[in-house]
């Protein structure tokens, strides 16, 4: 391989490994804007100085792997959230109480047709169980 394979594949590298950065980078900036975090909090639970995670935050720096776990932590995910390529809310692994949250927020139509839903697989969940118990008696 000549010298000018080499620059092309680590030209290749360095671009991918730039996008891999932008997608993880931009996605602790999502998940910590939606858990309502401050910088300061995130790298204090995390045990980063705050000038160390504003770099990872805004694309700067790669993240560790450590550290991408110690943030998934604090933001209550899997480490996986943060390779996502869309920056859709709904597909994030939050909480129930953070969902619960989200749901709150709907309009009153949207809302309703949630909690019927809701209400509809609770009551599917008791029949199912009653009939358990009455096949096992």
């Amino acid at each position: 391989m000549n010298i000018l394979s080499y620059l092309i594949s680590f030209d290749i590298y360095f671009s991918l490994m730039s996008d891999i950065n932008n997608i993880i980078s931009e996605n602790i900036k999502r998940l910590r804007k939606l858990k309502q975090l401050s910088q300061k909090q995130v790298s204090m639970d995390v045990g980063i100085p705050q000038g160390q995670y504003s770099l990872v935050e805004n694309g700067k720096v790669m993240p560790t792997i450590p550290t991408l776990e110690k943030i998934a932590d604090v933001f209550e995910v899997s480490i996986a959230e943060f390779f996502a390529n869309n920056n859709e809310e709904d597909t994030v692994n939050l909480p129930l109480l953070e969902k619960i949250k989200i749901i709150d927020t709907l309009e009153a139509d949207e809302k309703e047709a949630l909690l019927k839903l809701i209400d509809m697989a609770v009551s599917k969940k008791k029949l199912k169980d009653n009939l358990s118990n009455l096949i096992a008696s």
